[in-house]
């Protein structure tokens, strides 16, 4: 099947195999003529990279540098990205990389021009609506790996060190400019971080799926990713260089993004602490404790999985959902438990707590208290 093609969808996406090489192109369409290239600091020296500030050099927009960028983007990352965007007279970002760098740039993109502290527009009622729109400025992103789907959101995950306390900051126009999705550029990606971030995109997909609120489009768009992510995600990590399995990853990585609008629930009002204060890979927490949540959620989603199931062609019901998550999470040699990458027990009552009050929460099919959440952690270990 060819993977070639323009969408709109929710902003304009170049998508195919070799779409880097119109990145001058697509600064010239956002209004971007100096921009900070923002990646992390895995990709910094990588040949990729490397290839894609020659193009901009080429074109004329050599761009600054800005790799300060953690696994867990923080305030610190974005005070220090905001003096680099503000020191080299940039009016523009381009955010090149995997969530952590998408988030990251978006947010120095957001956050240059404004004059309030970047939590005073944390995802909450219309907090937002206190920034200056006029002093956002543009991006282009890039993304090189298919997981989180930041490149087509209007958010950002970024810890709040002090607390070691993650939040979603939330704007409109922090949706980029232009999306370059070429699926060449994850086929260098780690085994473990095609596994991490393609079932980041499941748990996207997955969570918008069961959410309770009234999202049709969200809904359907939720139903067809899962379906890409389980008929793909085995053969990019057994084949890294299977292109056609790359772009479907790549397009059921936006889809889980698009689709979460209509919610998320308790594996990411889970994985959220964990990451903040154990610095793990987000995706691998989500792939953990995935199975023990769909578990817990089993009385409200169990007909609508059964549903899924059949779409997808899992047979079994939800039982055959469930040994379905299983049976790939083995296969991509997940961690099969939070023991087994370090987590601390002694820690659940505190990691309840965080995820009662995470944002993604109040999205679970299952309303979440102390007990149900404290039994979740327990059943993880």
């Amino acid at each position: 099947m060819p993977h070639f093609a323009n969408w709109s969808y929710p902003t304009p996406i170049r998508f195919g195999a070799g779409r880097i090489s119109e990145l001058a192109k697509a600064c010239q369409r956002a209004g971007i003529a100096r921009p900070l290239f923002v990646t992390d600091r895995g990709l910094a020296t990588a040949p990729i990279t490397a290839r894609a500030r020659a193009l901009l050099d080429a074109a004329g927009l050599g761009a600054t540098l800005f790799a300060e960028v953690d696994a867990n983007p923080s305030d610190q990352n974005l005070a220090a990205g905001i003096a680099a965007f503000r020191a080299g007279g940039h009016d523009g970002v381009v955010a090149f990389g995997g969530g952590s760098a998408l988030d990251l740039g978006k947010l120095v993109a957001f956050m240059a021009g404004q004059t309030r502290p970047v939590w005073d527009f944390e995802d909450v009622d219309d907090w937002w609506t206190r920034a200056d729109a006029a002093a956002i400025h543009p991006i282009v992103a890039v993304p090189t790996t298919a997981g989180t789907g930041s490149e087509v959101g209007r958010a950002s995950v970024l810890t709040e060190s002090a607390k070691r306390v993650k939040k979603v900051i939330f704007h409109p126009d922090i949706l980029p400019k232009v999306v370059i999705a070429d699926p060449e550029l994850t086929i260098g990606m780690p085994p473990a971080i095609t596994a991490g971030t393609g079932m980041d995109a499941l748990a996207h997909c997955l969570e918008a799926y069961a959410a309770p609120s009234y999202h049709p489009m969200s809904h359907g768009i939720a139903l067809e990713g899962m379906r890409l992510v389980f008929a793909n995600l085995p053969r990019a990590f057994a084949t890294p260089d299977d292109v056609d399995a790359r772009a479907e990853m790549m397009a059921a990585a936006a889809m889980g993004a698009v689709a979460f609008q209509k919610g998320l629930g308790a594996i990411h009002a889970v994985s959220h602490p964990l990451g903040a204060l154990y610095n793990a890979h987000h995706g691998t927490l989500n792939a953990i404790v995935m199975p023990k949540v769909l578990e817990m959620n089993r009385p409200a989603i169990e007909a609508p999985l059964a549903r899924a199931a059949d779409y997808i062609g899992i047979a079994g019901g939800f039982d055959g959902f469930l040994e379905r998550v299983l049976d790939l999470r083995a296969a991509l040699a997940i961690p099969p438990s939070l023991s087994a990458i370090g987590v601390d027990q002694g820690d659940i009552d505190r990691i309840a707590a965080m995820a009662l009050v995470d944002p993604t929460a109040g999205g679970n099919p299952v309303p979440l208290t102390k007990e149900g959440v404290t039994a979740l952690l327990e059943a993880c270990f």
